[in-house]
């Protein structure tokens, strides 16, 4: 057996699956984000690790770690967890969505010629490198303080094994990284007040990156199994979804929205934000569209504008029912933008409302308007070279059948909905974790697709209307631009 461990944004999934690829057991625990000031987005590491270890005990409890062989780590992106020479945590972790750092970004571009080329990227706040600028420039002592920074996932596997690993998909999202060569840049490193020494080991996703610690064994009941180099969240998505050749792509509907589409070669486009990363697995790269706000901005919308559970405001039948063309546009930038804007400052807004636009009308804006900021990602990998034919859709909004038809029209695509989607990562962790124990696995044997459980195609009659309200969007976006600024 295998355990995947998803370190995501609100909470830590744990799963536990069998040699035949099969869930036998899953665990959630939830933890705060923390947003102390404008632009500010933090956790405590500590509550990353309480959580890692109560999903340890709660499968003791079920006695299901004694047959346990490796263990896999999957996570959300680009946070920066500085460690001192002690190994104790200096700060509060800073996120992925945190939007301070925006003004490191022109200086450490302008520090490294050549630094899009090198890293496949645009500098955005959100990634890692920036945030350490910040912390130099305004918390210079805990800066000089650290000896280690780690990203999310791998502070777990130091806590897990005491040693220093990263791979190759994390890793690409730091900036930091040489993307086509796999390997740190020196010159990106100083341009942070950094070097090497900073640096955990590098390994491929699905190789081994640290052993679980003997003691951590003994309180379990396990031996000291390996655990796998693991992945970023949206590769570790891809990796439990099947996503490991050339052309296959997601769309992931969670707190964030993202297209990932998986590549033989290092392609970029980062004039218009779109990231350009290493897979999980080796000789393989991916494009990746992210939008900030997804299936966040309908919960936004059932906690503070209509202050009823989600649930309850979610109406499919009502949704088909709703005049499309008298519905409210929606700008879904409620934490502002990556692709293709690259703007922290972007901001939400509802245009066109009316006395007689209803409750399920701005829901259906909602909804709309995230699966138009996906059309805007689309284009910028279509741009790359991308060649994305069919979707496979994850994440909480992907619950609805509703949303799944209507990006299909949007996006012009088929979209594929299959078993155990809510759970993609772990299991990516899971089977990352089954490929470093056993050096006879070969990657497409262990990463296969689920069970197809529907497809969603294009309706033509709709797209008609969907292409125009997508230019309307469009020329509403363009026109508040000027105003997404400090």
């Amino acid at each position: 057996m295998y355990i995947g461990l998803d370190l995501g944004t609100s909470g830590l999934k744990a799963v536990l699956m069998n040699e035949a690829g099969e869930i036998i057991s899953s665990k959630d625990y939830s933890y705060p984000v923390k947003q102390p000031k404008p632009l500010w987005s933090e956790q405590s590491p500590d509550d990353w690790w309480i959580a890692c270890q109560l999903a340890f005990d709660d499968f003791l409890s079920q006695k299901l770690l004694k047959n346990v062989k490796g263990i896999g780590i999957g996570g959300q992106m680009h946070g920066a967890v500085l460690i001192d020479s002690e190994g104790e945590v200096l700060r509060p972790a800073i996120l992925w969505n945190d939007g301070r750092s925006w003004e490191a970004c022109k200086t450490l571009e302008s520090k490294v010629d050549g630094c899009r080329e090198i890293t496949g990227n645009l500098m955005m706040p959100g990634f890692t490198a920036p945030k350490l600028l910040w912390v130099q420039e305004h918390e210079p002592e805990i800066f000089e303080a650290i000896d280690k920074v780690l990203l999310p996932k791998d502070y777990l596997r130091y806590k897990l094994t005491g040693e220093f690993y990263s791979e190759m998909s994390d890793a690409a999202g730091t900036m930091w990284l040489d993307t086509k060569k796999r390997c740190w840049h020196e010159g990106l490193l100083n341009a942070s007040g950094l070097d090497l020494c900073h640096m955990p080991t590098l390994v491929e996703g699905s190789d081994i990156g640290g052993y679980l610690k003997g003691a951590l064994a003994a309180r379990w009941d396990m031996d000291a199994v390996p655990l796998a180099g693991g992945a970023g969240d949206n590769a570790s998505a891809a990796i439990g979804m099947g996503l490991v050749n050339a052309g296959q792509s997601m769309l992931s509907l969670g707190t964030s929205g993202v297209i990932f589409s998986v590549s033989r070669e290092f392609q970029q486009n980062s004039d218009e934000a779109l990231h350009s990363f290493c897979h999980a697995v080796p000789d393989k790269w991916h494009l990746m569209s992210v939008h900030l706000s997804a299936a966040s901005c309908v919960q936004w919308f059932a906690d503070a504008v209509v202050n009823s559970p989600v649930s309850q405001i979610f109406d499919e039948e009502g949704l088909l029912n709703v005049d499309v063309s008298r519905a409210p546009l929606f700008l879904p930038y409620l934490t502002g933008e990556r692709t293709p804007l690259n703007n922290a400052f972007a901001v939400g807004n509802f245009f066109g409302l009316t006395a007689n636009t209803s409750q399920i009308d701005m829901l259906y804006a909602i909804l709309e308007g995230v699966g138009f900021a996906f059309k805007d990602g689309l284009a910028a990998m279509q741009k790359a070279g991308a060649e994305v034919k069919e979707l496979d859709v994850l994440g909480g909004g992907a619950r609805s059948p509703f949303w799944r038809d209507l990006l299909a029209s949007i996006l012009d695509c088929n979209i594929l909905y299959r078993a155990g989607a809510e759970v993609a990562a772990g299991l990516g962790a899971a089977r990352l974790a089954q490929l470093a124990a056993s050096e006879s696995l070969a990657i497409d044997t262990v990463c296969t697709s689920a069970e197809l459980l529907s497809t969603h195609q294009p309706n033509n009659e709709h797209q008609a209307l969907l292409n125009l309200r997508y230019a309307r969007f469009t020329a509403v976006k363009t026109a508040l631009l000027p105003f997404f600024k400090a």
